[in-house]
């Protein structure tokens, strides 16, 4: 695994519709290292959602420089950008995204059986993150029998199976009332903790990135001056 996981230098993504041409994205440049978790700052409408899927390569952009996990997405077919995702990036959305027909144990196991790994190794993997997560009384449950912050625990939970080396997460408590996002945000930050995982957290609260190592502020699709800044850690 490389120590520096995001590496992003002058960066422009352009949209052109009716109206004109704008820029979502432009002159973005900053690093993520292993083990670090980054909170994307902004406004809705700043450019945070876009400069994500560029990451995970879920969106291509017009020019600069980006480097995520030691590879260029961009640069990707779309079979190499698949086994890239599934192999390297976790996601969590602001909606769950689970298969209602699936348990929640079952939805965990997902991405590890698209990499024809054994079931019986899902299924121990999912096991423990789902009790670190207090969810092991609620494994069988199906989506709809699962409360909001459950559902985005579920989400986590699935996307920490295959041990990626970049989780990236847009707005997760967009949809929690304050409790439970601030309940999810706690775990984001234990799994960075125990597992050092790398995260990078888009959000409009700037209260939710409060002992995050970095925080990062999109406005108007720009790095913000001084808005990037390394913060020191309590304990």
């Amino acid at each position: 695994m490389p120590e520096l996981i995001v590496d992003v230098k002058n960066l422009r993504k352009v949209y052109t519709d009716d109206a004109g041409t704008f820029d979502v994205l432009r002159d973005v440049s900053f690093e993520i290292e292993r083990g670090q978790i980054v909170g994307l700052l902004g406004i809705s409408g700043a450019g945070k959602t876009t400069l994500l899927q560029i990451l995970g390569g879920l969106d291509n952009y017009d020019s600069g420089e980006v480097r995520v996990c030691g590879k260029n997405p961009g640069k990707m077919s779309s079979a190499e950008l698949a086994e890239f995702r599934n192999h390297h990036i976790g996601f969590v959305f602001q909606f769950h995204h689970l298969l209602p027909d699936f348990t929640a144990l079952e939805n965990v196991i997902v991405p590890g059986l698209i990499l024809k790994k054994p079931r019986s190794e899902c299924i121990k993997k999912a096991n423990s993150l789902l009790e670190v997560f207090g969810l092991s009384g609620r494994k069988n449950h199906f989506p709809t029998e699962l409360s909001g912050g459950e559902r985005q625990r579920v989400a986590l939970a699935r996307a920490l199976l295959n041990d990626p080396w970049l989780v990236l997460a847009d707005e997760p408590t967009g949809n929690l009332d304050r409790a439970n996002g601030e309940l999810l945000i706690e775990l984001f930050k234990r799994a960075n903790r125990e597992l050092n995982q790398t995260f990078l957290i888009a959000t409009h609260n700037h209260q939710l990135t409060a002992d995050m190592n970095r925080v990062i502020t999109l406005d108007d699709g720009r790095v913000v001056d001084g808005a990037e800044h390394q913060k020191t850690l309590t304990s």
